[in-house]
């Protein structure tokens, strides 16, 4: 399987958990230069097409999360 075709099976996997609406919480971020802190919780907004969940946190800000990378689950 080549890089395109894991970021596509990713983001079908990823717009099916987390649809549009979906509460998440964070729970750790790679190596974000200014992360969000952990235990934030948000809104998810979209699921693009290579998986990120673009995550609109409850203290005002919005950020791309990626699977693998950052640590979120559904609430």
């Amino acid at each position: 399987m080549n890089e395109f075709e894991r970021l596509h099976r990713q983001a079908k996997i990823n717009k099916e958990l987390y649809p549009a609406g979906t509460r998440i919480k964070l729970t750790g971020m790679g190596a974000d230069p200014r992360p969000v802190p952990a235990g934030s919780c948000g809104t998810v907004e979209f699921v693009d097409d290579i998986g990120t969940v673009f995550v609109k946190f409850d203290n005002g800000r919005s950020l791309g999360l990626v699977s693998g990378e950052d640590s979120f689950s559904k609430i």
